[in-house]
């Protein structure tokens, strides 16, 4: 069993940021070369990454302790198939959001919840799908979104985390999901009708 403990202090203030600590990519690159054999260059990559995986985790939850949940698994997960993983052009950063959203799904798919809170004001937050500045921190109704969220089915889920909860831009996200920037553009478009009518559905039951 393959344990990483997280630098949880660092990160345990719901403020977690999304604020990018990167480095030239030709050193990314050697890192995750190395990273198979070498485990400080995997540290290295742990550094680098848990800001943004924590911040992800904590947007979609909106729960600390399953934020630190997802980061352990993420990261173990990835630390056990590293000697998988093949450099492209966006970096080791599509790869490991692409872990952390499998995580969160499978999270989901464990305790699944639902609310009847009205979610209007919070889907208009998520609908402009070009906007990469989509905050959703800043919803008044973002638990509201976290639970429709989680009753879409997993490739929605995926789509619409990879690109409004992780802050990556629709090339980015895309190769997270592994498919064409065209094909993740058309899942994007029906993964946010699904959301608004889900939306929808429980301001009908309110």
């Amino acid at each position: 069993m393959i344990t990483i403990a997280l630098e949880s202090t660092a990160f345990r203030a719901a403020g977690a940021n999304l604020d990018r600590v990167s480095i030239p990519h030709s050193d990314e690159k050697a890192l995750a070369a190395r990273a198979a054999t070498d485990f400080d260059a995997f540290a290295e990559l742990y550094r680098l990454y848990l800001p943004r995986i924590h911040a992800f985790a904590y947007r979609r939850t909106g729960d600390v302790d399953t934020t630190e949940d997802i980061c352990s698994a993420t990261f173990e997960a990835a630390l056990r198939s590293i000697d998988s993983f093949r450099w492209k052009a966006g970096g080791f950063g599509p790869w490991i959001f692409r872990i952390a959203n499998r995580q969160l799904i499978t999270h989901y798919r464990r305790s699944s919840r639902s609310t009847s809170e009205r979610g209007q004001r919070a889907m208009g937050m998520m609908s402009q799908a070009d906007a990469p500045e989509v905050s959703v921190d800043a919803m008044g109704e973002a638990e509201v979104v976290r639970a429709a969220l989680s009753r879409l089915n997993g490739r929605y889920q995926q789509a619409l985390s990879l690109r409004y909860f992780a802050d990556l831009d629709t090339s980015e996200a895309a190769q997270a999901m592994g498919v064409p920037k065209a094909t993740f553009s058309v899942v994007l478009n029906r993964a946010t009708n699904a959301l608004r009518k889900e939306l929808d559905r429980g301001e009908a039951d309110g």
